[in-house]
């Protein structure tokens, strides 16, 4: 049972980006066709994916054994942070999907502001490379408030060169 609530580390990042640019699709579509159905599975991709990694995920089983291995070797990145990523799009998604179902007579602009900031947070992970969850849990680590023992790597500069001099086949 634990395997199935775990989430690997590393992460491979051409499989984050993957499942980004789908979530940056569908949130796209949900905010300009106002089908906020369409949150309920976005919101269910992102819990799974906090809980179980791929596991649970139909988005991330896809993105990690069909389509990131047809996008070359992978790209190991630390797990932690790309986990509380997918905590950060769980919360706003659940939240917009409350909002945007609950009160079907008026969606509220609530629910828009945060599918926009969903869609803006997926775009730059997808696109560019940039996670903004993976920015905030750095700066939690900085202050203190993640202590170092839940991501050793992301603590250690050190470990991040190891890890890649491992992996790289030309040992940069």
């Amino acid at each position: 049972m634990s395997s199935v609530f775990s989430f690997p580390n590393p992460v491979n990042e051409k499989a984050a980006r993957t499942v980004a640019g789908v979530v940056l699709l569908m949130g796209i579509i949900t905010l300009v066709t106002s089908w906020y159905w369409l949150l309920i599975p976005l919101a269910y991709g992102f819990v799974a994916r906090v809980l179980t990694g791929p596991t649970l995920s139909p988005l991330g089983r896809l993105a990690t054994a069909v389509i990131a291995p047809r996008l070359g070797a992978p790209k190991p990145v630390a797990g932690p942070p790309k986990r509380f990523a997918q905590g950060m799009g769980a919360v706003m998604t659940v939240a917009a999907a409350v909002i945007a179902l609950g009160h079907p007579s008026h969606v509220s602009v609530a629910a828009d502001v945060l599918l926009g900031m969903l869609i803006v947070a997926a775009g730059l992970e997808s696109i560019a490379g940039f996670c903004i969850g993976c920015r905030v849990f750095a700066g939690l680590m900085r202050l203190g408030l993640v202590p170092d023992e839940v991501c050793e790597e992301c603590a250690n500069i050190g470990l991040r060169r190891e890890r890649r001099d491992t992996l790289s086949p030309t040992g940069r």
